[in-house]
């Protein structure tokens, strides 16, 4: 448009000029309008579609909505009506719960009503056990004052060691293999002589334990009453040991060793601990000082010896009669084989005799297939002419 006014300011412009100029300027404003007319109105569907889009998605939306928001109101009646089933169903599971733990909880204080009675009756009754320990305790006290005064006498003390040693020896052996107080050869009797099998020499065991010095040196007050009494344990009990070597040791008649009985755990745990040179000395003349223990196990080793030697005994015997068992299973074997022998012979005789029954029975039959015509006529076999021709010749 600055062009054409420009080129009308140059030179002179017609009326028709202008006319035509203003007609195409219309048209070409006409035409812009018509264009942008058509561009808004373009502008203006596609708005309008996709609001109508945008409106259709809501009421999508909206339907979904009332869809979800339906099965959401399903669900919470259903949910409401579950929950009061399981409400009434916890209720009266509740209500059950409930009366068996009452009857449980009755249960449990009757139970624990028996059993305290029980346990009131099962103490009463140790009380009265305990009443009667303690009387046997009153009386045991009493019999230890009577033991004490009884290790208290030298004559009485030595019955007391024989008698235990007696007790000991008697429970472990039989009477066969141990006696007690027997002379030896020399006029000597020890406490016990104890015969093992399979060897003629017999075991010493001495049960005059010396226990005065014991008995001193634990009354002893002072360091030098006690080395006293200490002194005199080691006199008396080497000169005992000595006397057991130089009394009981006799060659061939007793064994190289012999036990000399102490009475008293105690006094052989302080033997051990406080004279110790003593029991060495004890040792190389060959006499073993043993407590009550000691002496039980060395009864149960010699019971075990003699338990073997019985049993060798008896092996002997059921070797001997083993043997004859075997003799008399070898003649029992050649017996069978006469009588299987015998056996076999008469089966021979019996198959033997059935064969010739059989022949018989087989000549039987052949008779009786026989075919007469007549009363006199000949008999119509193969063999008839045999029998002619045999009776012939004869």
């Amino acid at each position: 448009m600055n062009a054409i006014a420009f080129t009308l300011l140059e030179r002179p412009v017609t009326w028709a000029e202008a006319a035509l100029g203003f007609a195409g300027l219309s048209l070409a404003l006409l035409l812009i309008a018509v264009v942008a007319s058509w561009r808004g109105s373009r502008s203006r569907a596609i708005e309008a579609a996709m609001a109508a889009e945008r409106a259709r998605e809501m009421d999508d939306k909206v339907a979904e909505m009332n869809r979800q928001q339906a099965e959401l109101a399903g669900r919470m009646q259903s949910m409401a009506e579950i929950l009061s089933t399981r409400q009434g169903d916890l209720a009266r599971l509740v209500a059950e719960r409930m009366d068996g733990l009452r009857q449980q909880v009755g249960a449990g204080l009757e139970r624990n009503v028996q059993q305290t009675s029980e346990s009131l009756g099962k103490l009463q009754e140790r009380l009265a056990v305990i009443d009667t320990a303690q009387k046997n305790l009153t009386d045991l006290t009493s019999e230890v004052v009577t033991l004490r005064d009884v290790l208290a006498n030298k004559q009485a003390r030595g019955a007391y060691g024989q008698g235990r040693m007696e007790a000991i020896v008697r429970d472990g052996l039989p009477a066969a293999f141990f006696a007690f107080q027997p002379q030896l050869s020399n006029g000597r009797r020890p406490d016990c002589l104890v015969t093992l099998p399979g060897d003629g020499r017999g075991l010493v065991i001495d049960a005059k334990f010396p226990l005065e010095s014991f008995t001193l040196l634990r009354e002893a007050r002072g360091e030098e009453a006690r080395k006293a009494a200490g002194q005199r344990v080691r006199n008396d009990v080497g000169v005992h040991v000595k006397d057991i070597a130089e009394r009981y040791f006799l060659p061939g008649e007793t064994q190289d060793i012999a036990l000399l009985f102490v009475p008293s755990e105690s006094i052989y745990a302080d033997l051990h601990e406080h004279f110790d040179d003593v029991v060495q000395r004890a040792h190389r003349a060959r006499v073993m000082i043993v407590s009550p223990s000691l002496l039980a196990l060395a009864i149960q080793l010699m019971q075990s010896l003699v338990r073997d030697a019985r049993m060798r005994e008896e092996a002997r015997v059921i070797q001997t009669e083993v043997g004859k068992l075997l003799d008399d299973v070898r003649r029992l074997g050649e017996r069978v084989d006469k009588l299987d022998t015998h056996f076999r012979q008469a089966q021979e005789d019996v198959g033997q005799i059935k064969t010739s029954a059989g022949k018989v029975t087989s000549r039987a039959e052949k008779i009786g297939a026989l075919e007469f015509d007549d009363e006199t006529s000949e008999p119509k076999l193969p063999f008839a002419k045999g029998l002619e021709l045999k009776r012939a010749a004869e």
